[in-house]
């Protein structure tokens, strides 16, 4: 199979004749992703680095929503996943957990987990992410009420994480729609930054803090999202700084590739910090020759096309090769990761199975490898 960069910066032709030859593979077709056969010698150990661990791979459930709790859990035995992440409101929906029945009854939470007990699956996070800052305020007591039902959630079942986005305001107490504004001139938007995260963002974050903190929840996971006031490594450092070590990152490396960020680098940065609650495992392809015409903010207005812009989101090792992925896991365990590795499928050509076999497929290789079972 051709090999993708493992810059993670492939020609719209290169990017063609690797997506038609996985298409033609099709999902009974061995999974053999690009560049897993990638091995070098490892970079210089880091200080402060710990023995290599384990880090269990799985995915987040929204992937299997066709089926049932029963029909998903048998999927990931069959697929050899070791954890999962459940959604439990926010933009999503809670398919594969009874909500308002566990709260209800504590029994039924327990029933409910050993399901994934009784598979050696790991549930690893349970995710809400919504905007609770959103300037409509139905919407923002909904996506509210969601993170606050999934705290009590993790409270009971004993989820040490709860993943979220951080939302984001509208641009004034009138406003009707969220404003992501992330450069400070002219004047206007230094005010409404300002305004943001003083009168919004921040009483809102030391209120939600307080509860999970009363709850027992340790690690709140934010996706660095844009779109939303935590966006990147600064803007999630600044919140968590603001409010309270209860902020930490889901790190999804899909939306820091194309902003420019290292991968390693991230995971150090933020490491050191104790602040890497959950990593979501997605991968990044950028058409060099279009985001050297039109930068890599040029995403398409129509998202069912989305290879028309610069930035376009792959299963893992479709973007980047298996060595920045080896290179990834590695950096992980060298911080002492404690989360789960979850595979969050967004790719617009592999179906969800084959995508997820795929992405499945790297991790395990490379972990193997750094783990000396290869």
């Amino acid at each position: 199979m051709a090999t993708i960069s493992g810059s993670g910066q492939v020609s719209r032709r290169e990017f063609i004749v690797n997506s038609t030859s996985l298409i033609a593979a099709g999902p009974g077709a061995a999974a053999t992703p690009p560049n897993t056969a990638a091995k070098a010698l490892d970079p210089s150990p880091r200080e402060g680095s710990v023995p290599a661990q384990k880090l269990p791979i799985g995915i987040i459930d929204t992937a299997y929503f066709d089926l049932s709790l029963d029909e998903m859990l048998e999927k990931l035995s069959a697929q050899g996943l070791e954890a999962v992440e459940i959604c439990t409101g926010g933009y999503g929906a809670p398919k594969h957990i009874p909500v308002e029945d566990i709260l209800a009854d504590p029994a039924k939470g327990r029933v409910w987990k050993k399901k994934f007990e009784d598979r050696n699956i790991r549930v690893g996070a349970l995710n809400s992410s919504g905007n609770p800052l959103h300037p409509n305020p139905t919407m923002a007591r909904r996506f509210d009420n969601d993170f606050r039902q999934a705290v009590l959630l993790a409270e009971r079942l004993e989820i040490p994480v709860v993943v979220n986005f951080s939302g984001c305001p509208g641009d004034s107490p009138s406003a009707a729609h969220p404003n992501w504004v992330t450069y400070r001139w002219p004047p206007d938007y230094e005010e409404v930054i300002t305004w943001q995260w003083e009168k919004v963002v921040l009483p809102y974050w030391r209120d939600a803090v307080k509860f999970a903190r009363a709850h027992g929840m340790k690690k709140i996971a934010f996706e660095m999202h844009p779109g939303f006031v935590v966006y990147n490594p600064y803007t999630l450092v600044k919140l968590r700084e603001a409010v309270g070590e209860e902020i930490g990152a889901n790190c999804d490396l899909s939306h820091l590739f194309w902003q420019g960020c290292d991968p390693v680098e991230v995971i150090h940065y933020l490491g050191k910090q104790g602040a890497i609650f959950h990593a979501h495992m997605k991968d990044t392809v950028i058409f060099k020759h279009v985001a050297d015409q039109t930068g890599v903010l040029n995403f398409p207005e129509d998202l069912s096309k989305s290879s028309q812009g610069s930035v376009m989101f792959r299963t893992v090792g479709y973007g980047h090769g298996a060595q920045v992925w080896r290179d990834i896991v590695k950096a992980y365990m060298d911080i002492g990761f404690e989360g789960i590795l979850s595979i969050e499928h967004e790719d617009s050509i592999l179906s969800k199975p084959v995508g997820i076999e795929r992405a499945a497929y790297v991790l395990k290789n490379v972990r193997a490898e750094l783990l000396g079972e290869a």
